[in-house]
C-alpha cells in the first residue's frame, strides 16, 4: 500500500523529464521512425526499442549529475574543467538546438497549413509570436504543462492508430535482431532514430528543468520515476507505435518511401487503412511538432544564462529576451529549402554527432569526487560507457556514409564539427585516465 501511495504521489509531481520527452517525441524522431519503417519494414525495429532504453539511461545520468551537484551542467563544467570546456558545450548545444528550431518550425507551419489551408508563412509568424509571448510571460511552468498535455495526447493518438492498422507480429519479432541495412539511408535513419532519444539538448537541459522545479537530491526517487515514466513509458510507446504503423502499412511497392514528406506519410494512410488512421497520424504529427518547438525554445537560453551568470527565469530581462529571440528566430525556418522529412532526419543525425561529447562530460563529472562526492555506481558507469560507444559508432556510421555520398559544404561543416568534438572527447578521456592513474600512484607512494 505504501508503494502505491508513493507512486501516486510521484505521478502528481512529475514534470521536468517531460520537457526532454517533448523534444524526443518530436517530428524529427517521427520522421526517422517513419523513414525506417517505410523504407526497411520491420528491419530497424530493434533501433526503435534501443532508443527508448538508451534515452532513459542518458536522462538518468544527466539527472544524477544535476541533483547531486544541485547546479546547471554548464556551471559544473566551468568550475571543474574550465571556461573553454564550458563554452564548447554551450556552442555544441546551441548549434544543435538552433538547427532543430528552424526545421521544427518549418514542420509546424507546414502541417498547420495542410490542416487549415492558411499559408505556412503566416503560421510561422503566428507560432513564433505565440511562443515568444507564452514562454516569456509564463516561463517554465507553461512549457512543462504544455509538454505534459501535448505529449500525452500525441501518445494516445498514435496508440489509437495501432488498433486500426494490421500489425504482422511475426515479422515484427524478426526486426528485434540487430542489423543495419547497407547504404547511406540505413545508417542515416538509424542515427536519426537514436539521435531522437539520445540528443545533446535532452542531456544538457535536465539539470535546468529540475532546478526550475526546485528539486534537490532529496527528490532523487521522484526524479528517477519521472525519467522512467517519460522516456521508457511515454516516449517508448510513441516510438513503437509510429514505427509499427509505418512498417506495417507504408512499407511496400504502393508507397514510395523515399518521397514521403511530413504530411504525405499521414495522407498515404487514408487510401490504405482508412481516413481515421490518416487523421490520427496527422494530428499526432501536429501535436508532436508543437510540443517539441516549445520545449526546444528554452534550451539555448538555459545554457547561455548559466554561462553568463543570468537568472534562469523570465524575471531576469536578459533571459526573457533570449527566449523571445530564439522563438522569433525560428520563424526563418519556413524559408529553409528542401523536404521536411529528410531535413528532420539530418537534424537528428547532426545532433547525434555532438552527443558523445556531452555524455562524456556527464560521465567524467559523475566520477570526479570534487564535483560529485558520492561514488557513481558501477552499473551507471558501464551504462554510460556503452551509451557513449553506441552513439559514437552510430554517428561515425552516419559520417562515413555521408562522405561516401560526396563532399558538400554541409558535409564539410558536419565533418569539422565532428572533428572538433571528437578531439575534445578524446582529450577528456586522456585527462580522466591521467587523473585516475595519478591519484592511484599518489596513494601507493603515501602507503609506501
Amino acid at each position: 500500500m505504501a508503494t502505491i501511495e508513493r507512486v501516486r504521489g510521484y505521478t502528481a509531481e512529475i514534470g521536468p523529464a517531460w520537457l526532454a520527452g517533448a523534444i524526443a517525441a518530436g517530428p524529427a524522431t517521427m520522421a526517422s521512425l517513419i523513414a525506417g519503417g517505410a523504407g526497411f519494414g520491420y528491419t530497424l525495429l530493434w533501433v526503435a526499442v534501443l532508443s527508448a532504453v538508451l534515452g532513459a539511461l542518458s536522462q538518468y545520468l544527466a539527472m544524477r549529475l544535476g541533483l547531486l551537484t544541485e547546479a546547471g551542467i554548464v556551471s559544473v563544467v566551468e568550475e571543474h574543467l574550465g571556461d573553454g570546456w564550458a563554452w564548447l558545450l554551450v556552442a555544441d548545444t546551441v548549434l544543435a538546438a538552433g538547427l532543430a528550431q528552424l526545421v521544427i518550425m518549418k514542420t509546424v507551419a507546414g502541417v498547420s497549413a495542410t490542416i487549415t489551408g492558411i499559408d505556412a508563412r503566416v503560421w510561422a509568424v503566428v507560432w513564433g509570436l505565440v511562443l515568444a509571448v507564452g514562454l516569456a510571460s509564463g516561463g517554465y511552468h507553461i512549457a512543462e504543462l504544455g509538454a505534459k498535455v501535448l505529449v500525452s495526447l500525441v501518445v494516445l493518438a498514435f496508440v489509437a492508430s495501432l488498433f486500426i492498422v494490421p500489425i504482422d507480429l511475426s515479422a515484427a519479432a524478426g526486426g528485434l535482431v540487430p542489423r543495419i541495412p547497407a547504404g547511406v539511408d540505413g545508417a542515416l535513419v538509424a542515427a536519426g532514430v537514436l539521435g531522437g532519444a539520445v540528443h545533446i539538448t535532452l542531456v544538457t537541459m535536465q539539470s535546468y528543468t529540475m532546478a526550475a522545479r526546485g528539486w534537490t537530491r532529496e527528490e532523487f526517487g521522484l526524479a528517477r520515476f519521472d525519467v522512467i515514466v517519460s522516456m521508457l513509458g511515454a516516449f517508448g510507446v510513441y516510438s513503437l507505435a509510429i514505427f509499427l504503423v509505418a512498417a506495417s502499412v507504408l512499407h511496400g511497392p504502393n508507397v514510395a518511401a523515399g518521397e514521403l514528406t511530413a504530411t504525405a506519410a499521414a495522407q498515404a494512410l487514408g487510401p490504405l487503412v482508412g481516413e481515421s488512421a490518416s487523421w490520427l497520424f496527422l494530428l499526432g504529427l501536429w501535436g508532436a511538432a508543437i510540443s517539441t518547438l516549445g520545449a526546444n525554445t528554452v534550451v539555448p537560453p538555459y545554457l547561455l544564462a548559466d554561462k553568463l551568470g543570468w537568472e534562469r527565469d523570465v524575471a531576469d530581462p536578459r533571459y526573457r529576451a533570449a527566449v523571445v529571440a530564439v522563438a522569433l528566430a525560428g520563424i526563418a525556418g519556413v524559408f529553409v529549402g528542401g523536404e521536411v522529412f529528410p531535413l528532420l532526419v539530418l537534424t537528428l543525425a547532426f545532433g547525434l554527432v555532438g552527443t558523445p561529447f556531452a555524455l562524456a562530460l556527464v560521465l567524467y563529472l559523475l566520477n570526479d569526487r570534487q564535483a560529485v562526492p558520492e561514488t557513481n555506481p558501477t552499473v551507471a558507469n558501464v551504462g554510460g560507457v556503452v551509451l557513449i560507444g553506441v552513439t559514437a559508432v552510430t554517428a561515425g556510421s552516419f559520417l562515413r556514409e555521408q562522405i561516401a555520398g560526396g563532399l558538400t559544404p554541409v558535409t564539410l561543416f558536419v565533418l569539422v564539427f565532428a572533428a572538433v568534438l571528437g578531439t575534445a572527447t578524446l582529450l577528456l578521456l586522456a585527462l580522466f585516465v591521467r587523473e585516475q592513474f595519478g591519484s592511484a600512484s599518489t596513494t601507493v607512494e603515501s602507503a609506501g
